[in-house]
This record gives C-alpha cells, sequence and structure tokens, in this order.
C-alpha cells in the first residue's frame, strides 16, 4: 500500500500548477469571465465558458479535493498514456462535461423548472480521470479515507455517485460529474482503451436485453402454473 502515485508525470505537474495559478488569479477577479452559466453562453455567445470553467474553483478546499484526486489517480494514467493523450483527455473531458452542463441547466432555466445557475471547477474532468483508472485497474483495492473502507476500483464512480446522493451537498454540479464520466466512457470506448470498445458495450446491452425478456418469460410460467394449480 502507498498513499498516492509512485511517479508524478511532467503533465500533472504542469495541470496542478496552472491550477493553483489561476486559482490566485481569482482574486482578481478573473472567475467573472471563466465560469458557466446557461444565459451567457446561449444568449450572449461566450462559449468559451464551456472550456473555462474547469480552471477556476469555489474555494481552496474545491481546489485541494480536485488536485488530490488529479495527482493521486491521474498520474498513473499519464504515466501509461504520455502526455499528448493524457491531456487530449482531461481537455476534452473538462470540455464535455461544460457542455452537458449548459445544455441541462439551460434546459431547466429555459422552462421555467430553475433559476440561473454559475458552474465552476474541473470536477467533470476529474471524475472522467477517475473512471479511466477505474477501468484500466478495475481489481486494484483503493482504502477510502471517508470512509476508511477498501473498495475495488471497478466499484468506484458508482461508490462515488452514491455518496452524491446520499449526502446531497449544496452546490456540487451532480451534472458536472455525470457529464465527465459519460464523455470519458465514450473516449474510452471510441478508443478502445482501458479494455472497453463500442462493440463490447453494444453486445452488453443486448445480452442485457435478452436476459430482462428471458426473467419476464419465466415469471409469465411460473404465473401459468400457479393458475392450473
Amino acid at each position: 500500500m502507498r498513499f498516492g502515485p509512485a511517479h508524478t508525470p511532467d503533465v500533472i505537474k504542469w495541470l496542478l500548477g496552472v491550477h493553483v495559478a489561476l486559482f490566485l488569479a481569482q482574486g482578481f477577479g478573473i472567475a467573472a469571465f471563466m465560469y458557466v452559466e446557461p444565459q451567457l453562453v446561449w444568449e450572449h455567445g461566450q462559449v468559451w465558458r464551456l472550456f473555462t470553467y474547469m480552471w477556476v474553483h469555489g474555494g481552496p478546499w474545491h481546489l485541494v479535493a480536485n488536485l488530490l484526486m488529479l495527482w493521486m489517480f491521474g498520474s498513473e494514467i499519464a504515466s501509461a498514456w504520455g502526455t499528448e493523450k493524457f491531456l487530449r483527455y482531461y481537455l476534452i473531458t473538462g470540455t464535455g462535461a461544460g457542455m452537458i452542463i449548459a445544455l441541462w441547466q439551460g434546459a431547466l432555466f429555459y422552462l421555467g423548472l430553475s433559476g440561473s445557475t454559475m458552474t465552476l471547477g474541473a470536477s467533470g474532468a476529474i471524475y472522467a480521470v477517475l473512471l479511466a483508472h477505474s477501468l484500466t485497474w478495475p481489481d486494484r483495492r483503493i482504502l477510502l479515507i471517508i470512509p476508511p473502507i477498501p473498495l475495488r476500483a471497478l466499484y468506484l464512480i458508482p461508490f462515488l455517485f452514491l455518496m452524491d446522493l446520499i449526502f446531497a451537498t449544496p452546490g456540487v454540479s451532480h451534472v458536472g460529474h455525470l457529464g465527465g464520466v459519460l464523455v470519458g466512457l465514450a473516449l474510452l470506448a471510441g478508443s478502445g482503451d482501458a479494455g472497453i470498445t463500442i462493440s463490447q458495450l453494444q453486445y452488453k446491452f443486448r445480452r442485457w436485453r435478452m436476459r430482462k425478456k428471458l426473467r419476464a418469460l419465466d415469471g409469465d410460467d411460473e404465473r401459468r402454473r400457479r393458475q392450473y394449480h
């Protein structure tokens, strides 16, 4: 067992440095031009916010939590993939999560179901990194800090979403987390990385539907037998 990776690649060091530098620069008001807000994106054409929102954070603990996970889990992925591939994955998943946030929150806002909401932070990209790690090394044991229990890496993402639902922490962008996972899954499936491909997903989906139909048929047979008895 160890705390953190054995090696920290340069790309992770660069990302950590950029995140910290921009967080410090928030004291000069730059966050006002970087966070995602549906009205600003769709009505005023400020589409750059779909990318820039991931470089600013809501507070020091928000920043520390994201950077800790980026360092612990991203370092091994970056070592395995190389700088260019990891950086591309990180930026695309973060931007893709920003797009999903803007679409979802925009739909709620224009339907009158929610007020205008601003979102910032790298959590979408971080969740995508956690996904890549858990699918690359699914059988690894991870000892969580809170709660202090061991967990197979494959179950890390479902566990985190469960904790999100249980604690429902105010201000947390659950849509951003889910968006990062969905975009990450699409990239991993499309490239065949982490032992998963589009064809495998299609096969598993067809098998799940077939099993569902078989269970329904078994249930019908059981009900008929009970009627005859």
